[in-house]
């Protein structure tokens, strides 16, 4: 229904079935054979009265008919209905030959040779029939000014012999007309009957419309579509089963179709009876294409419309359930989100006192501590530095999900980030003996980033990569330019993941070892950070890991930096993909109202 219906007429050939054609050019073969069999006697016997003009007739019957025969049987049939029409034409010109008239009954038996082309051959040989056709009437203008004279003309064998063949002729291009008009009658009737089984049975309602705007017809599903009879349908019933806020939407799609000739879909609430119950009628939400029927040849100011009703209610429902569901998850991240803040600002103030305390009293600020009190103090301590740093991820994950996650680019020397961030997980390094390697490219650009940022990726790289390197491991850190970004690439020689696990890497809280059971502390936001920030810069974080064979993490920093800075990050790094929310539709509540 998308675009128009037009009206066009069929080529004459292209229509026409070669099974059918070949069983006309075979009968009319016969024909010819048995009526020239018939007029051999009469032909004979004026043959020896010294009139040769019947048995010469006769005689080209017979040719024509046995010719088109044979060749009908070896498969050509284009040849043998070509015959036909150039035997046609011969016989009209030695008839007209014969009769000096030139309206005569050569020239009735030419014109058939035209009329039998058009039926039966392509447009060559209808064009050369034509050209035919030309050549016997300049014959008998010929024949008409003393130019050409037939020999022992005998008047009265001379008519009889034209009628004759006139009447033979005539039959056979009869016989192809009829032939003809009645397997296009049976073609058309078939035609006719599968297009109305097809309307009144399929599932979607088809309605036509007059120039008008009429209904005209309406197939056997709209009774189902709408709950009612057909006829309820005419006059305003089916403008009355719009929803009157929908009206001017439908209104407006069928001038468009009705006047300007453009095919338009529209989707509108109708109301549906329910016979079986007496409750209020309901409103469905229906599709509707609607198409003009365009005669190119006979423009028009206003055409008749084809219109295709469809139920889409269901789906409408699941997109409102979708909308919901997916509202309602913005709902709970956002609240997960101001927790994840607010219990991270409330957990700060107090870590901070206990480590500063603890960190008071293994200095013996308020006395000497015995050794075992002094290492209490250092694992409270160390236990206070822990919970602090997740506290601070918690809140980093919590302003980067909810956008507040400010950038302040610059121009920063990338290579300057390794040595730092290297001292800042020396110390976890020196526990499990693992040494640091580093390959940076010289002459590498300047990039524009936030430094504070960049220091934090490159740090949790490092510290994810000494958390699951094995004891005396190697970790190498290496620095590239890559086109227009540099990478920073970390590598590690430690337990490495499945690929299930690396396309999930950036999740927040996954681990590639989950459970009770796992060997390495953490709380999965490191790498969630590392991607949300990298999303910031408009990076790329790459992932290269099998099981047993290491893990390499390489992210890519535009050498030219984020192209616009946001004012909202939360638009740009999601750290869950999410569809952007739509604004819920009023149609639960207002599907439930019949007006």
């Amino acid at each position: 229904m998308g675009t128009s219906w037009e009206t066009t007429e069929p080529s004459a050939p292209k229509g026409r079935s070669d099974g059918l054609r070949r069983a006309i050019v075979a009968v009319n073969s016969r024909m010819m054979i048995i009526l020239g069999a018939l007029l051999m006697p009469l032909a004979l016997y004026a043959a020896v009265h010294g009139i040769l003009l019947p048995s010469m007739m006769a005689t080209l019957m017979l040719a024509i008919g046995l010719l088109g025969l044979a060749l009908q049987h070896r498969g050509s049939d284009d040849q043998a209905a070509t015959l036909g029409v150039y035997g046609i034409l011969v016989a009209g010109a030695v008839l007209t030959v014969a009769d000096p008239a030139i309206a005569d009954f050569g020239l009735a038996v030419a014109v058939l040779g035209p009329i039998q082309a058009s039926l039966l051959t392509d447009r060559r040989t209808k064009l050369r029939a034509w050209i035919g056709l030309g050549l016997v009437l300049a014959l008998g203008l010929f024949g008409a000014w003393g130019f050409i004279e037939w020999p022992q003309a005998d008047q009265g064998a001379l008519r009889l012999t034209g009628g004759l063949t006139f009447a033979v002729v005539a039959l056979v291009v009869a016989h192809t007309t009829n032939r003809l008009n009645t397997a296009f009658e049976v073609y058309d009737r078939a035609q006719i009957n599968a297009y109305r089984h097809l309307l009144e049975h399929v599932q979607d309602a088809v309605m036509r419309f007059s120039s008008e705007g009429e209904l005209l017809f309406a197939s056997h599903s709209s009774e189902r579509l709408f709950g009612c009879r057909r006829y309820e349908l005419l006059g305003n019933g089916l403008i009355e089963r719009i929803h009157v806020l929908d009206r001017p939407a439908y209104m407006t799609a069928f001038a468009d179709a009705n006047l300007g000739a453009r095919a338009r879909t529209v989707e509108v609430r109708m109301r549906h009876d329910d016979a079986t119950s007496s409750s209020t009628p309901r409103f469905v939400w229906i599709e509707i294409a609607l198409s003009p029927v365009v005669d190119v040849e006979t423009p028009a100011d206003r055409y008749e419309v084809v219109a295709l009703f469809r139920d889409v209610t269901d789906r409408r429902d699941q997109e409102n359930a979708m909308r919901a569901a997916r509202k309602a998850a913005e709902e709970a991240s956002e609240a997960k989100s101001r927790f994840l803040a607010t219990i991270g600002h409330e957990l700060r103030t107090p870590l901070n006192a206990i480590i500063g305390f603890s960190e008071m009293m293994t200095g013996n600020i308020g006395g000497e501590l015995s050794p075992t009190h002094r290492e209490y103090a250092e694992l409270i301590r160390k236990s206070g530095s822990h919970l602090i740093g997740v506290v601070g991820m918690l809140l980093d994950m919590s302003r980067i999900e909810a956008g507040k996650f400010e950038l302040n680019t610059e121009k920063l020397a990338v290579e300057r980030l390794v040595e730092p961030c290297l001292h800042m997980v020396d110390a976890l390094a020196r526990e499990k003996r693992i040494r640091f390697a580093t390959n940076v490219s010289p002459y590498l650009p300047p990039i524009v980033a936030d430094e504070r940022a960049s220091r934090q990726i490159l740090i949790n790289l490092l510290s994810n990569a000494v958390k699951f390197s094995p004891d005396g491991g190697v970790v190498t850190v290496t620095l590239r330019q890559q086109g227009t970004f540099v990478a920073i690439s970390v590598a590690d020689n430690g337990i490495g993941m499945s690929s299930e696990a690396v396309a999930r890497v950036g999740e927040p809280f996954f681990q590639a070892q989950d459970g009770l059971s796992r060997r390495y502390e953490g709380t999965g936001l490191g790498l969630s950070i590392v991607k949300g920030l990298v999303d910031l810069h408009q990076g790329a974080l790459r992932v290269t890991s099998a099981p047993g064979e290491g893990t390499t993490m390489t992210v890519l920093l535009p050498i030219n930096g984020p192209e616009t800075k946001m004012p909202e990050t939360s638009s740009v790094t999601p750290l869950r993909r999410e569809a952007v929310s739509q604004p819920e539709a009023q149609w639960p509540e207002q599907k439930r109202s019949a007006i």
